[in-house]
């Protein structure tokens, strides 16, 4: 490893699993005080116990919650350099079949928490001038869907047009604000939730073959967290193996 977060103090919201624990452990492999933020208590605290990290139980989808866990961090390591919202739920639901309270609550997590992050973060990052906003995105939502993600789609593509809002609103106190969209990732719900017939099929619609894993999302996270990003605000980075660029389904090249 190469020390590229020494002394950074990062807060991972959504981190018990997947994409999150994987942000998790590559800051902390890369020198980070780490802080991990999830709803589930003994989830979390076993990702974090398992990493090297501290743990905060947080709904990131209320405000008190965002600051408490904000302020916990500032508390153990005395500042706030990262911080990372990847909590994000997607329940499959038709829009006919989506209630009210239903896209609220996909919202609630996923766009607000965003909100809240941001909002909570500030407070400690202006003071010192200085931090990284960050938060998952998706390919979903701001370039393709399917049916059954209305919610999901609306709350990500929010997401990109609040980063942007936001790194201009934050450029003048030294902030940051950035975002990875990962297209199809290997985790842990995927492998619960899909069958082996959808992840194959996925595979063949992603030009390096593959779907990513936890990790490869990470590495974008850990480039935005760095200083090597330093110039760079407002924008997300897409990991998804290539899946956006095809126009169609034969696409492949087949040498003679």
């Amino acid at each position: 490893m190469t020390d590229r977060l020494k002394d950074k103090v990062a807060l991972v919201i959504g981190a018990s699993r997947g994409i999150g624990k994987a942000v998790a452990l590559r800051f902390v492999e890369e020198g980070a005080k780490v802080v991990i933020a999830d709803f589930e208590a003994e989830e979390g605290q076993a990702a974090a116990d398992d990493i090297g990290a501290a743990f905060v139980r947080t709904d990131i989808s209320k405000m008190d919650d965002a600051v408490a866990a904000v302020a916990f961090t500032v508390e153990l390591h005395g500042r706030l350099d990262i911080i990372v919202q990847n909590a994000g739920i997607y329940p499959w639901q038709l829009i006919e079949n989506t209630a009210p309270e239903d896209w609220d609550s996909v919202m609630a997590v996923n766009l607000r928490g965003c909100f809240n992050a941001a909002r909570a973060a500030l407070v400690p990052m202006k003071a010192q001038g200085s931090g990284r906003i960050l938060f998952t995105s998706s390919i979903t939502g701001p370039h393709v869907t399917s049916p059954g993600h209305g919610h999901y789609s609306a709350s990500k593509a929010g997401i990109n047009g609040f980063i942007r809002a936001a790194a201009l609103e934050f450029s003048g106190y030294g902030i940051t604000v950035n975002g990875v969209e990962p297209g199809n990732i290997l985790t842990e719900a995927i492998q619960l939730h899909r069958s082996a017939a959808f992840i194959e099929n996925m595979q063949v619609a992603i030009p390096l073959g593959r779907l990513g894993s936890p990790r490869d999302v990470a590495n974008a996270f850990l480039f935005l967290a760095s200083d090597d990003a330093s110039y760079v605000t407002g924008t997300t980075i897409v990991v998804d193996g290539g899946q956006l660029l095809p126009e169609g389904a034969d696409f492949r090249l087949q040498p003679t």
